[in-house]
């Protein structure tokens, strides 16, 4: 019984001293490592304390530090940055849906400015700026080497003012320039709207706004329509949104799903991981939906975008979208300032981030340039029908009200196909929709 004691007492002993042998070097490590830390901290001190007493000009001490703080947020991704008391009360008044500006949403790549979406009505797309589009000057002075912030502050200035941007376009021989007035952005985040049988809801932004527009502007197109039973289906237009709030592309993902995953975040830590899911309730009713999106739909419009294509509930068409695959959270600081920290991942149904490469369409369709008029004042030479002719017979075959319906139906097609010249994606999102209501009545 002694000998048992001992070896267990034995085994115990080497336990703890393998146990110790172990964590020694890890605690020896980490000792190491807030050494190193504190000693980068002093070497930021004693540079900071160099520039303050040594710079060849007076220095603003608050404005260095700041501008520390977001070249060190700067240095991990494109999102993530510092907020100043003012700007930070910017973002939160642009997520309710209301603010000043030019109305464009950029981000940087390569160290020059790029647009990612001018918003729908506002100064910016009214003067031409077009999503993938470069801002190399702000009323001259050049944006290369600025920080996007800085940028973003030139272009900043009082309602009614003048602000010249010189941009470089792909497919443009040179820089051009483009003048703007400032103005108070108001944007609707969401329009819905009715051509021919089709209920078209075009989502610009996610604001706290949308979800509750959108949903409005359904029930009201349909109530208008007669009834559920006299729409053929829905285009969701997400071309040139850069995205918002999480919750808002939850909602508007919830409003077409039954069931089912919508979206997850993962962060660094598993315990900040987080799903959200569908509850049953569908505005679109089971009606076939179309979904469009192209280089400019970033980030929450991806998310709605991922969730209705991974569930089969919508096809997505247009062209490849901007690929912002990143959650930020937005961290309240003292002073008022905050900064805005990547903190996850987000992944569509299927378990697929699209991180730098965006969600690709079902069908991928270019947008075509409006057509230019007809040269000369010709006009194509008019088609001639058998009921054009002289004498020609009459169809017995149908009443007065058939014949008036045939003749509706046509004009509604006529109509469609005028809207190529306009918006080709769109009039190709409707023919989808077409197609996919015939095959269904067909069966």
């Amino acid at each position: 019984m002694k000998k048992i004691f001992a070896a267990a007492v034995g085994g115990t002993m080497a336990g703890l001293l393998l146990t110790a042998n172990f964590t020694a070097p890890l605690i020896a490590q980490e000792t190491k490592q807030t050494k190193s830390t504190y000693e980068h901290l002093d070497l930021f001190g004693d540079v900071f304390e160099r520039i303050r007493s040594g710079y060849v000009e007076e220095v603003n001490e608050e404005e260095l530090i700041q501008s520390a703080i977001n070249g060190m947020l700067t240095s991990l991704d494109p999102h993530s940055n510092f907020l100043p008391a003012e700007d930070f009360d910017t973002m939160r008044v642009q997520t309710r849906g209301e603010f000043g500006g030019l109305g464009i949403e950029v981000t940087q790549e390569n160290g020059f400015v790029k647009v990612v979406t001018p918003i729908d009505d506002t100064p910016a797309e009214k003067a031409g700026v077009q999503s993938g589009d470069f801002i190399t000057k702000v009323d001259g002075e050049a944006t290369l080497g600025m920080t996007l912030d800085e940028a973003v502050d030139l272009m900043r200035g009082p309602v009614g003012s003048e602000i010249v941007i010189t941009i470089v376009r792909e497919g443009t021989d040179e820089p051009f320039d483009i003048t703007i007035v400032r103005d108070q952005i108001k944007v609707k985040a969401a329009r819905v709207r009715t051509e021919g049988d089709t209920v078209v809801m075009r989502v610009s932004g996610f604001t706290d706004q949308t979800y509750k527009n959108l949903k409005e502007g359904i029930e009201k197109q349909i109530e208008e329509s007669g009834g559920i039973d006299k729409v053929g289906g829905f285009v969701l237009d997400l071309r040139n949104n850069p995205g918002g709030l999480l919750n808002q592309a939850i909602l508007v993902s919830d409003a077409f799903l039954e069931e089912g995953e919508i979206v997850s975040t993962r962060g660094r830590d598993s315990n900040d991981s987080d799903r959200s899911n569908a509850k049953p309730g569908d505005l679109a009713q089971g009606k076939p939906i179309v979904v469009l999106i192209n280089g400019g739909s970033a980030s929450a419009s991806e998310i709605v975008a991922g969730a209705l294509q991974d569930h089969h509930r919508a096809v997505v068409v247009g062209t490849r979208s901007f690929g912002k695959g990143s959650v930020q959270t937005v961290m309240p600081l003292q002073s008022g300032s905050g900064i805005k920290l990547t903190t996850a991942r987000y992944y569509t149904p299927s378990g697929r981030s699209i991180q730098a490469l965006g969600v690709a369409p079902d069908i991928l369709v270019e947008q075509r340039l409006p057509k230019p008029d007809e040269e000369d004042g010709e006009t194509p030479r008019s088609q001639r029908f058998e009921s054009d002719l002289r004498g020609s017979l009459s169809n017995d075959s149908l009443t007065d009200d058939q014949k008036k319906q045939l003749e509706e139906e046509r004009t509604a097609r006529e109509d469609a196909a005028k809207l190529r010249n306009d918006d080709y994606q769109l009039s190709y999102a409707i023919d989808i929709l077409k197609g996919l209501t015939v095959l269904s009545d067909a069966k």
